[in-house]
């Protein structure tokens, strides 16, 4: 599956302490902004029902200097969101009908509005991302208070350029929605 940057056929890594992304992939730590990564103290909720989509995220943003919650459905989302009080949350739109056991059928959606009835979670900067149509989805979403659309794969400099507009941080180039 591809989600971040293009498609590579890569060696494995000769160690554990080897990162899974190339150096390509991988921001500057230093330079820009000094040497402390992006995410340095922040938190990120990434919210999707693909366990390979949650753990290339969790990779990636623990890369970055993010703490990094994960959850796969709205309930345990929203809660999390509530309780850790994440700087950022990525937030996918499509949800099997399956996934979750609180009886409600979750989407990226429903999950916005359900955040938006608790003030812990209300103003938390939430980022789509989604397989799907995106001249269906990016109007909607936007409607519904999301701060920034991709379409999967994502394009990763212009991903890292959001994230750091959304937590305060200049970069040269404006972040594309």
């Amino acid at each position: 599956m591809k989600l971040f940057g293009s498609w590579r056929k890569e060696p494995a890594p000769a160690t554990a302490e080897e990162s899974a992304f190339t150096p390509d992939d991988q921001p500057s730590m230093s330079g820009k902004l000094g040497a402390m990564p992006i995410g340095q103290g922040r938190k990120i909720l990434v919210v999707d029902d693909n366990v390979v989509v949650l753990k290339a995220f969790e990779l990636k943003m623990q890369s970055l200097g993010f703490t990094v919650f994960t959850a796969t459905d709205g309930a345990t989302a929203v809660s999390c969101a509530r309780q850790e009080k994440p700087d950022v949350i990525v937030l996918d739109i499509n949800f099997p009908p399956d996934v979750g056991n609180s009886g409600l059928q979750w989407d990226g959606f429903n999950i916005m509005e359900w955040m938006k009835r608790f003030q812990e979670a209300a103003n938390i900067p939430v980022v789509i991302i989604t397989s799907g149509d995106a001249e269906k989805l990016k109007a909607k979403a936007m409607s519904c208070g999301a701060v920034a659309f991709f379409q999967k794969p994502i394009n990763n400099e212009e991903f890292i350029l959001t994230l750091r507009r959304l937590i305060g941080q200049s970069s040269k180039k404006p972040a594309a929605l």
